[in-house]
């Protein structure tokens, strides 16, 4: 071991540091998540420091500390705006992750191209591209100003020294995972690297009051510290999900200091970049088969945005002792629970049947109002009932077959009725607290057997 240096267990999922190793994580509770660092033994503080410090430091009263809005810029982009909650906060740091290959670095570019257009300065500091492929990834959204600068740099303290002398207004970093600080002894993208980079940067976004943009990896074995650790640090968390082979993108609010959490932004992926879905539900919805058993429409929410999406069941006889079940875009034990339900209070005979649920689109949904959805697609695809194109419904179903209250019932059927849908199947709870809508009929239901009723 060299001299100086000592050994640190660090667990990969919270940053908790032990001295020794151990099976579970007291922090988080992960098993086998601890892994072994050298760091330096070298004491960061000093009395001098200390107290030059503390002369610096002002103590004040919450009366006099003033509370105006937030300096927010917009993105250029609707989509992304409405996830931050408005738009970007001067100052704040934000953490953009997701798979590789997903297209996080194309959604940064395009931010960063449109800001550029609405002459604000952007620093790119880039640790796995060259410059010359980021060009030519930049070619393909557009023209870009002069107002984007870029930097090829793995060095935390040469970036901070380009940062404090440019003075950008927004700097992104491309990834937090190749950054390095010299005063840790440990490989880029460890947990003690990811965490200290972090610390950093979150001195300089609130030093300076720059809005910092953070990429970071999830790989997919998972042996790379990934955004988990930086969650606890930065303002706002966004993981951007999908398909690499599907066209379709969503960007997900799951932290947000300056705004409301679980927001989504719809896009697709298309030769000229990243394109804002204006419409999630009609995009959802398209290519929806008519006249076909097993396919009903649902409403979930996201924040604030009511989503439609297609619901599909597939329920056929079992020639095996065990049948299959299979659930894709839901909670896979959310369905065996509602198919039981089914069996006991409508008597239907499930046991014996291979059932696949499936949410069209790609889009995972786990909202319980997507219960009454599942139950009616499983009922239609069982009995081979037919449900009118233009019904839609929600509603959460409990273990005695009871249709349960939802949140925000009136977006639900404002967003039906806008996209031209003609019924609404509902809570009996909610349709008595909206009351009659003009272009759209309400029915309103207690339970699993009044559903029945209401498809038959």
């Amino acid at each position: 071991m060299a001299k100086g240096k000592t050994t640190i267990f660090f667990c990969q999922q919270c940053g908790y540091e032990s001295s020794k190793w151990m099976g579970q994580c007291p922090g988080c509770k992960e098993w086998n998540s601890f892994v072994e660092e050298l760091v330096d033994k070298k004491s960061t503080t000093s009395s001098a420091k200390i107290k030059k410090t503390m002369q610096e430091v002002k103590v004040l009263p919450l009366s006099a500390i003033s509370a105006a809005d937030e300096d927010r810029t917009t993105s250029g982009m609707d989509e992304l705006d409405r996830v931050l909650g408005g738009g970007i906060v001067k100052g704040s740091l934000v953490l953009v992750g997701g798979d590789p290959g997903i297209g996080k670095s194309t959604l940064l570019l395009q931010v960063c191209k449109n800001l550029s257009d609405m002459n604000r300065s952007v620093l790119y500091v880039s640790g796995e591209e060259s410059l010359q492929q980021i060009k030519i990834r930049s070619n393909r959204i557009g023209e870009f100003k002069d107002g984007l600068q870029l930097l090829c740099e793995t060095n935390l303290d040469i970036i901070k020294e380009v940062i404090q002398n440019k003075k950008p207004e927004f700097v992104i970093i491309d990834s937090i995972q190749t950054m390095y600080n010299e005063e840790v002894g440990s490989a880029p993208g460890s947990v003690s690297q990811v965490r200290e980079s972090t610390g950093i940067l979150m001195q300089i976004a609130k030093g300076l009051g720059i809005t910092i943009f953070i990429v970071g990896h999830v790989t997919k074995e998972g042996v790379v510290a990934g955004p988990r650790v930086l969650e606890h640090m930065v303002d706002t968390v966004l993981y951007f999900e999908g398909d690499r082979h599907e066209s379709y993108r969503i960007l997900r609010g799951v932290k947000n200091r300056f705004g409301s959490t679980n927001e989504i932004g719809v896009f697709e992926m298309r030769n000229e970049g990243l394109v804002e879905v204006e419409n999630p539900s009609e995009y959802m919805l398209s290519g929806k088969p008519k006249g076909a058993s097993g396919s009903v429409v649902a409403c979930s929410m996201e924040g604030t945005r009511p989503i439609l999406l297609e619901i599909q069941a597939l329920v056929c006889h079992s020639f095996f002792n065990n049948p299959r079940r299979t659930a894709t875009g839901t909670d896979y034990n959310r369905v065996n629970l509602l198919m039981a339900v089914l069996e006991k209070r409508l008597g239907m005979q499930l046991s014996d049947c291979d059932a696949y649920i499936n949410i069209a689109g790609g889009i995972r949904m786990n909202e319980p109002a997507i219960d009454l959805g599942i139950v009616l697609a499983i009922i239609s695809s069982k009995k081979d009932i037919t449900i009118d194109d233009k019904t839609i419904c929600f509603g959460e179903v409990g273990l005695s077959g009871e249709v349960r209250g939802v949140s925000m019932a009136e977006q639900r059927v404002q967003e039906a009725a806008k996209l031209g849908f003609t019924t609404c199947i509902l809570p009996q709870v909610c349709l008595e607290s909206l009351g009659p809508k003009e272009g759209i009929r309400l029915v309103g239901v207690r339970n699993v057997k009044e559903a029945l009723g209401a498809i038959s």
